[in-house]
Order: structure tokens, then C-alpha cells, then sequence
């Protein structure tokens, strides 16, 4: 029996049509079907959440809760279909990801499947275990958001712009709303309380006095992110078709996966470009200057964000379903592999200095400039 599976972190009718795949016989015409399929999955999806209200709704009053429930189920999909393009198991999804989402046998379809059905699927877990323990699981929250709207975005748009873009379903519109899922829940995990760190005044009022120099940590980050936020303006460059003999040489001898028409590439490093550039920029103001409380919070969804992108465009560059013409050249994999480990370790490194010691980036109370002007 053939069975439909989903999209990556997003219900898609292959996931919902699973349990009327095991009652009715017809599952395997369903899936060649794809409007009945995904007038099935919304009534599969409104019945889902209907039994998660009920059941367990009075138990846990998060409503974040249901999504995360939701959501694992689909990366649990996501990694049988990356698994069986890879070959590694067979049967369950050849008919809908060939009929319904083609996109989905594609080098980057599948890194995503592989990191919803692995990072994400973990991240559900430990969420809906602190979410069960009424632990916080705030800094969880903000990494799986960004992870995965920059997954859905760069998804959404290469399916769009790309030349998979006139095999497109109705099935597609299913994945519109969870555009609009992980907004909302990234405003409640925003409103959720911080958990502050217990410093005194005089403690912060002391950390924020240091000068730049007084802390080479921090001037070794910002040397990282200045060169991160360089060639991340480089590439972007790149796949703007600039006429110097720099790019052209790169994305021929280099990286050639960023002129591979699934526009997936193309797309990833012009968000990189218009959206992660800036941040790094507003970065390295905030390890100058103290007091930006809003850096520990959105160092976390960048963090995210740059790692889920960062492994779906290096594991495309080098899989196999990647046309030979636009796979990383063989001589020069190491310096493809350096360049771009380094690039998503920088957004890791500084969240880990934001959550390590952020006395730094708190508020300046006028207790702390007072008990500074004391220590002074």
C-alpha cells in the first residue's frame, strides 16, 4: 500500500490522508488525486486537532502544546520520506511525492526532510516534555521558530520561482496557513517571561563598564561575524549575476548548486543577504555597546535560522540527486566544507555567549547606574 506523506514541518494532505490510508482501500487512488486528498487532510486535520482539545486540552493549558504534538507527527513523515528517496526503506510514499510534490525528490527536499524528521522532531519532544514537567521552554521555542520559518520561507519561494513551479497542486495552498502557525507561535513564545539570570546591580553595572578591548571574546566574535556578514554579502552577490571575475570564478569553480534551477540556492542566499546580513551588522552593535536586551532572544531564532539553512544547502551541494553539473567539485569539498561549517558555527557562538553570561545585555536599571557610580 502506498502512503502519502507531508511536507517538511508542515501538514501537508500525504501526512492527514495516513489514517483514512489504512481504512479505505482506495488510499493508493486518492493519492493520484490531489484535490480529494486535500479536502481529506483538512478533515483529517480538523478531526486531529478536535481529539487533541479534548483529550488533553484541560491537561495542559499551553495551546503550543497542540502544535508541537501536530508537528512531531509530521517530522516522523518527513523522515520516512527522506529516507525512502535515499533508498534506505521502500513503499510508503513513491506515489504521492512522485504524483503530488515532486519537489520533494529533490536534493533540498530531502535535506529538509531530514532535519524536520531529526532536529525538529527532537526539539518537539524535549518541548512537550517541559511543556508536561510546567517547565520553560522558551529558548527551545525561539530556535525551532527560526529554524523552521526559514525552512517553510525558503521552501515556499523555491517551489514558487523554481522549475517545479508549473507542478504545483492544490495540495500546495495546505501549506499556506502554516505560514501563519509559526507567527503565532512565535508571538507567544516572545510573551512568555524570561527567565532572568540573578545578577546584582553592581555585578552588571561592572560587566557593562568593560571596554571592547577588555573582552576578547567578544572582539574574536565580532571578527567572525564581520566576516560572515562579508561573505555572506559575496554570495549574494553571486547569485545576482554580478560581472566580476570573483564571482563568476566562485560560482563556477565553488559553488556551482547556486546556479541549480530549483532556485532554492538563489533563494536562501538572497534572504541570507537582505535579512541575516542586517542582523549580523545589528550583532556586532549590540557587542559594542551594552544594554541591548533584545539581542540573547533573537541571537536564538538566527541561530536557528543559519543552522537549518546552512545543513540543507551544504547536504544539497553534495547529494547525489543534485544534477552532476551543479554538485560541488570534488577538489575543492574541504575548503566547501570549512567555509560553510564556520558559517553557521558564528550564529551558534553567539548565542551561546548571549545565554552564557548576559549581564551585558541587560537593561541598565538606575539601581545598577547607581551602584556603578559607587563602584567607581
Amino acid at each position: 500500500m502506498q502512503l502519502p506523506a507531508a511536507t517538511p514541518g508542515v501538514l501537508t494532505p500525504s501526512l492527514l490522508a495516513i489514517p483514512v490510508a489504512f481504512g479505505i482501500n482506495g488510499a493508493t487512488a486518492l493519492a493520484d488525486s490531489p484535490l480529494p486528498l486535500m479536502l481529506t487532510g483538512v478533515l483529517v486535520l480538523a478531526g486531529l486537532i478536535s481529539i487533541i482539545f479534548v483529550s488533553g486540552g484541560s491537561h495542559f493549558q499551553d495551546p503550543l502544546f497542540c502544535v508541537f504534538v501536530v508537528f512531531s507527527f509530521t517530522s516522523v513523515v518527513d523522515l520516512i520520506i527522506s529516507l525512502e528517496e535515499d533508498g534506505y526503506v521502500s513503499g510508503f510514499v513513491e506515489v504521492y511525492v512522485r504524483e503530488g510534490e515532486p519537489y520533494l525528490r529533490t536534493a533540498h527536499g530531502i535535506m529538509i526532510c531530514y532535519w524536520d524528521g531529526i532536529i525538529h522532531y527532537g526539539l518537539y519532544l524535549a518541548m512537550i516534555a517541559a511543556i508536561g514537567q510546567r517547565k520553560s521552554y522558551r529558548n527551545l521555542g525561539l530556535f525551532w521558530l527560526g529554524s523552521l520559518m526559514m525552512s517553510i520561507v525558503v521552501f515556499l519561494l523555491g517551489n514558487l520561482i523554481g522549475k517545479y513551479s508549473s507542478d504545483l497542486s492544490p495540495a500546495f495552498l495546505l501549506n499556506l496557513p502554516y505560514v501563519l502557525i509559526p507567527i503565532w507561535a512565535g508571538v507567544r513564545l516572545f510573551q512568555q517571561p524570561k527567565a532572568l539570570p540573578r545578577f546584582s546591580p553592581e555585578k552588571v553595572a561592572e560587566e557593562q563598564r568593560k571596554r571592547l578591548y577588555q573582552r576578547p571574546q567578544d572582539v574574536g566574535l565580532i571578527l567572525v561575524l564581520l566576516l560572515t556578514a562579508a561573505f555572506t554579502f559575496f554570495r549574494g552577490m553571486v547569485v545576482l549575476d554580478c560581472p566580476a571575475d570573483s564571482c563568476f570564478e566562485y560560482i563556477y569553480q565553488h559553488e556551482p548548486y547556486l546556479r541549480d534551477p530549483v532556485a532554492y540556492p538563489k533563494v536562501q542566499m538572497l534572504i541570507y543577504m537582505f535579512y541575516v546580513l542586517p542582523f549580523f551588522c545589528l550583532c556586532i552593535y549590540g557587542l559594542v555597546l551594552p544594554g541591548c536586551s533584545w539581542l540573547p532572544d533573537w541571537s536564538l531564532v538566527f541561530a536557528g535560522a543559519v543552522a537549518q539553512a546552512q545543513f540543507s544547502h551544504l547536504g544539497s551541494s553534495l547529494h547525489a540527486r543534485t544534477p552532476f553539473p551543479y554538485q560541488t567539485p570534488e577538489d575543492v569539498w574541504w575548503s566547501f566544507l570549512l567555509t560553510n561549517v564556520l558559517y553557521a558555527l558564528g550564529p551558534q557562538l553567539l548565542a551561546y555567549r548571549c545565554l552564557r553570561c548576559p549581564a551585558f545585555f541587560l537593561p541598565a536599571t538606575p539601581a545598577s547606574l547607581h551602584g556603578g557610580k559607587k563602584h567607581q
